[in-house]
């Protein structure tokens, strides 16, 4: 997205083509300001006792669930995100944040056996969890809420200060919640937004005054942002192409139900959305029928609509890039079944059935409401498909089988991996991350608070 003449950046409503609103880019000097003002505050804050951080949380988490409606609509209207997949997102938010103050008590440290070496006898030691400073926390737009607090919440409760700068889609939102911390209880210059784009991120991640950035978003950004960074602390939760493996012994009608929301739900504009389908050949073409019959009941219309399952991708940008990738299947020899007509930025939900390994589909990541099905002689076979790839976000396999389950727990090269669930389902309480190119870090608590916070070691000789 370029900025106009004036250095604002429009946003549209993918559903109606109207503009949503407009944002100012932040300067160079604006963004040097903001992370030197929040270094400031880190510092003037940085003994605050851990039962405050606390309340501010749970302040924070009951100020979110007040702006529920507001955040909820802005969702709709920004990124046409449908209604009923917005209002769990922010539900969502307020639980996990109130969950980063219940587990904050937890943060502890350890007593270090000094006299485990000749010249410690005589001396103690001890190592406690302390905070970085300034978090830059660089967010997407496809869930806005959610994957903002699961870094803010965690970066304040442990006592740093945390600059954002959300995806343009996500800036008002980012904006409601900023506001809604503060209104909890967060003292002023803990927290700030930066409106902008690449050139924004890329500043605040270089700042001499930034200690930990933590981005989710493409691989291709990671890089970037890892580059400009330099020797600092970067999380990355990055780049996917899911794997979900069917086997041959797995309940197929379950396996459909669980996999197709994953696949099109919130127009697969996750990243753990389920990408690739890998199934067994003695059930493939049972699992292709009954899996196009429950994709055909998907809804598809308006976003604000109660009952709508997929509104629009993004943007036209985004749905002219999902276009190209069917069409690099289809030209490679692949056959899609689409449940629809594309229509400006409504993508119906698309399958593509057994593309060549060379295909766009197979190498990259989507983030749309396609998904690929693909054979698989044995186990074996679908343990190679699944690995054949440069990420390794989140995964699934169905399989009635223990052994045919621990071995794909082993051996399939992801972060997190579940059994008769699909990849899109996520708890905030296991550890979230990815393998290989989807990243380092993890999320989750009590994880986060972990990633946001560094070992200090303390001796005491003589004592």
């Amino acid at each position: 997205m370029q900025a106009d003449k004036d250095g604002r950046f429009v946003v549209y409503n993918p559903w109606t083509a109207q503009e949503a609103f407009t944002t100012p880019g932040t300067s160079e000097q604006r963004v040097d300001e903001i992370a030197r003002e929040a270094k400031a505050a880190f510092y003037q804050h940085l003994k605050t006792p851990g039962h405050v951080r606390a309340e501010w949380i749970h302040g924070a988490a009951a100020a979110l669930e007040r702006a529920r409606s507001e955040i909820v609509e802005a969702m709709i209207a920004h990124i046409g995100k449908p209604r009923k997949t917005a209002e769990m997102e922010v539900r969502r938010s307020v639980a996990f944040i109130a969950a980063c103050a219940q587990h904050l008590h937890a943060l502890g440290g350890h007593l270090l056996p000094l006299d485990m070496v000749p010249a410690g006898v005589g001396s103690v030691g001890f190592a406690r969890r302390m905070p970085y400073g300034v978090v830059a926390a660089v967010t997407p737009f496809n869930a806005p809420s959610n994957l903002l607090v699961q870094k803010l919440a965690p970066a304040l409760a442990t006592g740093n200060a945390v600059v954002i700068k959300p995806s343009l889609e996500g800036t008002r939102i980012a904006e409601m919640i900023a506001r809604a911390f503060v209104t909890g209880g967060v003292p002023e210059g803990l927290v700030w937004v930066v409106p902008g784009d690449r050139a924004e991120a890329l500043g605040l991640a270089g700042h001499r005054d930034v200690d930990l950035v933590t981005l989710t978003g493409g691989t291709a950004a990671g890089d970037a942002l890892a580059r400009a960074a330099g020797a600092k602390r970067f999380l990355g939760e990055l780049g996917g192409n899911s794997p979900n493996i069917v086997a041959a012994d797995a309940d197929i009608e379950d396996a459909v139900k669980r996999i197709v929301p994953s696949s099109f739900e919130a127009s697969g504009q996750q990243c753990i959305s389920t990408q690739r389908i890998i199934v067994e050949a003695p059930v493939f073409d049972r699992f292709l029928a009954l899996f196009v019959e429950e994709t055909k009941r998907l809804k598809v219309g308006d976003p604000a609509a109660a009952d709508t399952d997929l509104g629009p991708v993004v943007s036209r940008v985004s749905a002219e890039r999902i276009a190209a990738m069917i069409e690099d299947a289809r030209a490679l020899g692949a056959r899609v079944i689409s449940c629809g007509e594309i229509r400006d930025c409504v993508i119906p939900p698309t399958i593509v059935v057994e593309p060549p390994a060379a295909a766009r589909l197979i190498r990259e990541e989507v983030f749309g409401p396609v998904v690929v099905v693909l054979r698989a002689a044995d186990v074996d076979d679908a343990i190679r498909i699944a690995n054949d790839c440069e990420f390794g976000l989140q995964g699934s396999c169905f399989t009635a089988s223990l052994s045919t389950a621990l071995r794909v727990a082993d051996e399939v090269r992801v972060g997190s991996l579940w059994i008769n669930e699909a990849s899109r389902f996520r708890l905030d309480n296991y550890p979230f991350g990815g393998m290989g190119r989807s990243g380092v870090g993890r999320e989750g608590l009590p994880y986060a608070l972990e990633e946001y916070t560094q070992l200090k070691f303390t001796g005491m000789r003589g004592v």
